[in-house]
Order: C-alpha cells, then sequence, then structure tokens
C-alpha cells in the first residue's frame, strides 16, 4: 500500500514520536508552517500549499526558493489549508491512503475543521483513505461495512465516534459490545478496548470515525 503524508502547521508538541525523529517514509505535502518544518528536517515536498499567513517574509522567501511547486492561495478564502492539501492530494496524487500529520491540537476550531471535513461531499468517499496521526491517537474514517481493525502496539484504548446518523452499529468483540445500535446524532463511545489483537465492527449507513488512542 502506498501512502502519501501531509504536514499541517499544528504544534510540534503534538507529533509522534517517528516524526519527531524523522522516521516516516513516503512522499510528502506541505501545508502552510509545515512546510518550513519539513524543510528544517531534510524534507522537500512535493508541494507546498496554503495562504502562508503564518509565515514571515524571510521564511516564505525560504519556501519558495526551496520548494519548485508552490500553491499559494489568499487568506479569505472558502476551504481551509488543510481542506486544499487534501483536494491536491487526492486529485493530483494516485496513493492509496493519505497520512495526516499536525492536524490536532492547537485551535480547536481547525481540528474540528479538520474532523469533519470528511462530511463534505467531495471528500465522503475518500474518507476511508484518510488517517490523522499524532502523539496519542490515529483516526481513522469508515463508510458502511464490515470490518477488522488491527490494534496499534502502543494504543490502549479504542473509541468508536458516529459524525452523523450511523445504522445498526455492532461492535462484535471489543470489551464493551453493540448490537443493531441505532445511533441518531453524532456521538463518542469513548474508552472502549481490544480484547485481542484484531476487533470486528459494521454498520449499515453513516460514517464512522474510530480512534486508537493512548494518554498522553
Amino acid at each position: 500500500m502506498t501512502h502519501l503524508n501531509l504536514l499541517v502547521g499544528g504544534p510540534t508538541s503534538e507529533w509522534p514520536d517517528q516524526l519527531t525523529a524523522g522516521k516516516v517514509s513516503g512522499d510528502w505535502i506541505g501545508v502552510d508552517r509545515g512546510t518550513l518544518r519539513l524543510l528544517s528536517m531534510g524534507i522537500t515536498p512535493l508541494v507546498a500549499i496554503g495562504d502562508f499567513d503564518s509565515l514571515s517574509a524571510s521564511e516564505l522567501t525560504q519556501v519558495k526558493s526551496s520548494v519548485s511547486d508552490i500553491r499559494q492561495a489568499i487568506p479569505e478564502k472558502d476551504e481551509t489549508d488543510t481542506e486544499l492539501a487534501i483536494t491536491v492530494a487526492l486529485k493530483e496524487y494516485q496513493y492509496d491512503r493519505l497520512d495526516i500529520y499536525g492536524a490536532t491540537g492547537g485551535r480547536l476550531d481547525h481540528f474540528l475543521a479538520n474532523l469533519w471535513l470528511v462530511l463534505k461531499p467531495r471528500y465522503r468517499q475518500f474518507a476511508p483513505q484518510i488517517r490523522f496521526i499524532d502523539r496519542a491517537n490515529t483516526i481513522t474514517f469508515y463508510l458502511p461495512g464490515e470490518y477488522a481493525l488491527k490494534k496499534e502496539a502502543d494504543k490502549k484504548y479504542l473509541a468508536f465516534v458516529p459524525l452523523e446518523k450511523v445504522d445498526q452499529l455492532n461492535l462484535i468483540d471489543e470489551k464493551y459490545t453493540l448490537k443493531d445500535e441505532d445511533v441518531p446524532y453524532p456521538i463518542s463511545y469513548a474508552s472502549n478496548e481490544f480484547v485481542g489483537q484484531v476487533g470486528h465492527f459494521s454498520f449499515k449507513s453513516g460514517l464512522l470515525a474510530v480512534i486508537q488512542s493512548r494518554d498522553n
């Protein structure tokens, strides 16, 4: 499975250890200040995207002199920088998965915009390809179906988060189970856990986020 990485400009304190150590493999797209941080790690992204309003004039000059493909937007726009980058990643690059770093922590409005973007019609079909990864969490997204989810070795907790109305949610072999649960509104079934190394779940309609997490 091939994957493309995005680095958004969220706080570095939320980076997972492998990113801090520069051990994340694959190609990159830089989003706003995330581009500058990639360059500081010796990584030249395929594309740099954003309004770059968080960069000083000298920092923006550095980005423009280092990255061959710059997509600069005006600050007053209808899409977030992250959305602009995801659109480019999905439309112009043929990767199986899109891993997004730096999209959590910091401003809560930015995080919610990132979490809910999969509900937009233009991204919905691609939701299963998108992951948000930070120091303590991995967030994945699922469309209706039956699934077997592998436990991440460093994560203890498991949460099932309907982002909209979900019908017939089944948590089959987790610590806390559900049987054909109709969920009429967004909610977090938090602090569940794997029983073994694989957990099975299914649902008939809606869009579901699944979070594997650990204590900070």
